[in-house]
């Protein structure tokens, strides 16, 4: 065998490449346009034929044409589909009916592409004619025929109508352009049938013309019943009656009833006989009726029947009746016919729970548990001419013995009450029967009543309040259910052993111990809470003003209960109050008392000790500045007061050194006492040169004070005179300078010429240049 050539294989796998790449690539392409296209367009009648052309330009990068799918659309409802690789679709609708008629689009999709063209409105004007079609046109009246009305070139869903002469009776709705039904005639004559029909969902497109007319003829059906009663129409209780109910000349397929007051008696075809021993109930109208298919006639008659005797009629008596109370059954009729039966021939028998009681027409017992039950009588008689007894029974008697209320108890409802509260009590009896009555009786109040009819009502009597626990022991209560027996009074010992009477607790007395509210710190402080009425258990809680939190809470059944603190300290000062609970629930506060806190023993001789050594320790020093004072007196002198010499240059120098150099040492200038600056206390050597500002360092020449006289003139040289002034080294403080005048008098002593050395006030004394010293240093050069 030849092998294939070289190119085979190359060439199968190119083709498969190619397959492969037009399977998986994905294909460039655009929907142009889609058209469509009605022919002939817009209002058509019924029966054109339309033509619906659909067409779609598509832009592709394929080779071989697309595959479109073709969508016809009315009101968007799907109604054709096609796919196609041809770029246009016809539909057609042959012929056209009026359930063509709405909006067109066509919608076209390419692979994952859609486009829809512009929507068309094409309304088909007209409805064919309809076809009528009957299965008889002879018939007997209430008959049924089969009729089918047709419209066979129509679509959609059709409501059809059926019409007997101008008398419409039935439409039919069907989901094709068909449908049959039977139409009934009820009455004799020549009838004459024709339809029509609708589309359902389109009603603008009216009703269709009126169908072909059927003429059907209706025969009377002679069916008329006749019933006879025998013996007659009036005849008495026991009497047997025949009724006979039949039809002459009955067609077939007929049915015959015997009715009473809606009640089928008896059935039978054709004819029937119903023999009936009547009762005084069996009068009435009774209806013989005859029927075939939806065709009925009928004929009535009445009868009357004569009591032979009444209904007897059980009375008791007394009506209600308690237990260990007597009662009587009577039983009796009070009609009877006189031309069948005598009043003697009525007997009688009385029943409980249909069970024979005595045979008579009475019965009387006492009243007991045991004879309680349903009681009922019978009557019974046999007329004259009669083979059968006619019995009769009377209404039911139910009898129950009433039983008499006993001893009601009366109790507080939820066993409890609070004193000043309001509250409930509750009269109850343990038996009796209802309706039983409670009275609410007190001295105090307007009795009150409640009448308990049911089984779960309650006697419940709202009290407002008791102001003490005796007052409970005056209220009773009364139960009765009976008129003719005496009523039944409550005791109080059963509402005394089961009520508990909660008292209040009274407003609570805080009181101290110490007593005086002062307590040092170290000792015990006992806080004791006191009540003076109030039903254990009761308790107690204390607060603190400084927390809103309890300090502690205790319950007990004693009326006082204390609280203690051992060691007490600073924080325990302050107010204090307790609050008293019990089982009212009804807290009470007591008044605040406030508890300070004094220092310990100790701390006071502690405090007392300092003082004492803090006194002596400033008399000590008040006493040493005393002796010290007159020699810094002295000294002070010594260093402020300079003799005046003539003014010579030399002589200025020294004297302005001397100035400067008192002005730094001496305290007071400038008319300030030296004494005074001294009995401060707060003038020192030390603290004059510590409050001096500090300037550079000065160039000191050492002076040798001379010896000052009293009565020593100034030294003049020529017509200048030179004073020896003193001057605050920078002090300058308006305080010191108005010490009041004091300094001006002491400056004139210490010269010893007061009024030849002074100066008038009015002329400015020369201010000495400021020049940087050091107070300390020129005070050990002057020393």
């Amino acid at each position: 065998m030849d092998s294939p050539p070289l190119y085979l294989p190359l060439l199968l796998l190119t083709c498969l490449l190619t397959l492969w790449q037009g399977a998986g690539a994905q294909s460039l392409f655009t929907i142009d346009s889609v058209t469509l296209k009605l022919d002939p367009s817009g209002e058509v009648t019924s029966g054109t034929l339309m033509n619906l052309n659909c067409e779609v330009s598509v832009s592709h990068d394929q080779s071989h044409p697309m595959t479109h799918s073709f969508n016809f659309l009315r009101d968007d409802v799907l109604v054709y589909s096609k796919n196609t690789t041809e770029p246009a679709v016809l539909h057609q609708l042959n012929p056209a009916r009026a359930a063509n008629s709405g909006t067109y689009k066509c919608q076209v999709i390419v692979q994952d592409k859609s486009k829809g063209s512009r929507t068309h409105r094409l309304t088909v004007t007209g409805l064919q004619t309809p076809v009528l079609q009957v299965t008889s046109q002879i018939l007997f009246e209430g008959d049924e025929v089969a009729a089918t009305c047709s419209a066979p070139d129509e679509s959609g869903s059709l409501l059809f109508h059926f019409y007997q002469d101008q008398e419409k009776i039935k439409q039919v709705r069907a989901s094709g352009n068909s449908v049959e039904t039977r139409l009934e005639l009820k009455h004799a004559g020549d009838k004459h049938l024709r339809c029509y029909f609708e589309i359902t969902m389109l009603p603008d497109a009216g009703r269709s013309n009126n169908s072909n007319t059927v003429k059907v003829m209706v025969k009377e059906l002679f069916i008329t019943p006749v019933m006879n009663i025998l013996p007659g129409k009036d005849v008495i209780e026991g009497d047997i009656v025949e009724f006979v109910c039949h039809v002459v000349n009955p067609p077939s397929n007929v049915t015959v009833f015997l009715n009473k007051d809606k009640r089928v008696l008896k059935t039978a075809s054709i004819s029937l006989s119903h023999t009936l021993r009547v009762l005084a109930e069996d009068s009435g109208e009774y209806v013989c009726k005859v029927e075939r298919g939806n065709v009925q006639k009928e004929a009535y008659e009445s009868i009357k029947v004569k009591e032979l005797f009444s209904k007897p009629v059980l009375v008791m008596k007394p009506r209600e009746v308690f237990e260990t109370e007597r009662f009587t059954l009577n039983c009796d009729t009070d009609r009877y016919s006189h031309e069948r039966i005598n009043i003697g021939d009525v007997k009688y028998s009385l029943y409980r729970n249909q069970v024979l009681l005595t045979s008579g027409g009475n019965y009387s017992a006492t009243a007991h548990p045991s004879l309680n039950g349903n009681y009922s009588c019978q009557a019974q008689a046999q007329g004259r001419g009669q083979t059968k007894k006619i019995f009769k029974n009377s209404t039911q008697i139910v009898l129950k013995a009433k039983v008499p209320v006993s001893v009601p108890l009366l109790s507080v409802v939820g066993g409890r009450l609070i004193l000043g509260k309001p509250f409930q009590l509750q009269c109850q009896s343990d038996n009796g029967s209802l309706p039983i009555t409670y009275t609410l009786l007190s001295p105090h109040r307007q009795a009150e009543f409640r009448v308990v009819r049911r089984p779960w009502d309650l006697a419940l009597f709202n009290i407002t309040s008791i102001d003490r626990s005796s007052d409970i022991h005056s209220f009773s209560c009364k139960a009765e259910n009976n008129p003719s027996q005496p009523y039944m009074e409550s005791s109080g010992e059963h509402l005394r052993r089961t009520a508990t009477i909660i008292e209040p607790v009274s407003r609570p007395v805080l009181t101290v111990t110490p007593k005086m509210g002062d307590v040092a710190e170290g000792e015990d402080l006992t806080l004791t809470c006191t009540v003076q009425r109030g039903t254990p258990p009761i308790t107690y809680t204390w607060y603190h003003t400084k927390s809103a939190l309890p300090l502690v809470s205790k319950t007990t059944n004693d009326m006082r209960l204390s609280h203690s603190f051992q060691g007490v300290s600073r924080e325990h000062g302050g107010g204090y109050y307790c609050v008293t609970n019990n089982p009212s629930n009804d807290s009470q506060r007591s008044a605040m008392v406030t508890v300070g806190v004094k220092l310990a023993g100790w701390k006071k001789g502690l405090i007392a000790a300092f003082c004492i050594l803090l006194t002596v320790s400033l008399i000590i020093i008040i006493l040493v500045k005393k002796c010290l004072l007159p020699f810094r007196r002295e000294r002070t002198v010594e260093l402020s007061v300079k003799p005046a010499s003539t003014k010579t240059d030399e002589t200025l120098r020294l004297t302005h050194g001397e100035v400067n150099e008192a002005a730094n040492v001496t305290p007071g200038v400038m008319g300030r006492s030296v004494w005074s600056d001294h009995v401060s206390g707060s003038e020192s050597d030390d603290q004059t040169s510590e409050e001096t500002t500090e300037v550079p360092e000065p160039q000191y020449t050492e002076v040798h004070p001379q010896e000052v006289y009293p009565t020593r003139a100034p030294v003049k040289k020529g017509t200048d005179t030179v004073y020896s002034e003193v001057r605050n080294s920078n002090q300058g403080e308006s305080a010191s300078e108005q010490a009041d005048g004091q300094g001006s008098v002491e400056y004139a002593q210490l010269n010893h010429n007061d009024h030849e050395s002074e100066e008038p006030e009015h002329e400015p004394r020369p201010e000495p240049e400021p020049e940087p010293e050091q107070g300390s240093e020129q005070d050990g050069q002057l020393e």
